[in-house]
């Protein structure tokens, strides 16, 4: 799509300087083009198993690993600073992997407890499951493994049995992360067979086969599991960009109510063209990698970090993106309700 045609200028320099609209703070912000708000913010949440466990991630300054028992105030602080939605994703003994990725099915599982106890201590707060195998499987890959290849099809009704689980426990949304060719309208008719016709469905509809995903494979205990595994058979090559405008089309069609692009910086573009080409609401994930690089820096007094965190959300929101995942929202949140008061 071409950049739309300015008129040209009447008033050449100096009649015209731009400068005059940026020499103060509350001009600066009278002229804003866009801004982030709680509103924008989803925070994702790593729940672990046991009492009254907050455990450092050490890849990702700042973020913990939490017990179920710790989340209710983790939600209410994200409500009372206006966040809409919390995502959870699951660090899962290693003892209760397999090749079949069967707790994924488990109503009782990590998530699904989270998931009950907050739809109890904070109703109005929306959740957010992630639905993908590879927090379950002993081999990490996102779907089930047949003959050493991760199977298309066959993943598919274990995605939908795993959608309606989440749907059951509480969750108001369900947002496929797997990749599977099809799980869009496998999960959309499961689900409505089911009776959650209300559900959301989040589709990553273009995930791309990303070097800034290690943080959060550590966070989740899914970096093991993998190992020297590769997932670039399903997620898709950072190389393409039409590519991820074909998936969306295919998602949307399928029943997807909103798409996510991930990781976010480095596909900037793509958020761009999906939220020109479609209209539909776009989500970004500020994926662990991307958070971790600004927070390590800042750390050792390379950056403001800060200062690059939200810098980094507008570039989001400039882009096109409705709402962005990102494990800063607590701290930018808090940021901004400081700067209001």
């Amino acid at each position: 799509m071409a950049p739309p045609a300015f008129p040209q200028l009447h008033a050449p320099f100096p009649r015209t300087r731009p400068r005059r609209l940026r020499q103060a703070d509350w001009v600066r912000r009278l002229v804003a083009e866009v801004g982030v708000t709680p509103s924008d913010l989803i925070l994702p949440v790593f729940v672990a198993p046991g009492n009254n466990v907050a455990q450092p991630v050490a890849s990702m300054p700042g973020v913990a690993r939490h017990s179920v028992d710790r989340l209710p105030f983790l939600a209410e602080e994200a409500a009372k600073l206006g966040l809409p939605a919390l995502a959870l994703f699951p660090a899962t003994p290693q003892e209760l992997k397999a090749e079949d990725g069967r707790e994924a099915l488990n109503a009782d599982n990590l998530v699904c407890r989270a998931a009950r106890t907050l739809k109890d201590a904070v109703p109005g707060l929306g959740l957010i499951a992630d639905v993908a195998l590879d927090p379950y499987t002993s081999h990490g890959q996102d779907g089930l493994v047949i003959d050493g290849k991760v199977a298309n099809d066959e993943t598919l009704a274990v995605l939908a049995e795993q959608a309606c689980v989440q749907a059951e426990a509480g969750f108001d949304v369900v947002a496929p992360s797997d990749m599977m060719d099809g799980r869009i309208g496998a999960i959309r008719d499961a689900l409505d067979g089911a009776g959650f016709r209300d559900t959301i469905i989040v589709s990553y509809a273009a995930k791309y086969a990303s070097a800034f995903y290690g943080p959060f494979r550590d966070a989740c205990n899914s970096a093991a599991s993998l190992g020297k595994g590769s997932k670039r058979s399903y997620q898709m090559n950072p190389a393409n960009g039409d590519e991820a405008l074909r998936e969306v089309a295919l998602d949307l069609a399928e029943g997807a109510d909103m798409v996510m692009v991930k990781p976010g910086l480095p596909y900037l573009d793509i958020v761009r063209r999906i939220k020109d080409g479609f209209g539909v609401p776009t989500f970004v994930y500020h994926v662990s990698g991307e958070y971790a690089v600004i927070r390590a820096a800042a750390e050792n007094g390379w950056l403001d970090g800060d200062a690059a965190m939200v810098e980094c959300l507008l570039s989001f929101k400039r882009a096109g993106a409705d709402a962005i995942l990102t494990y800063a929202a607590l701290d930018v949140a808090r940021r901004l309700a400081t700067t209001r008061a």
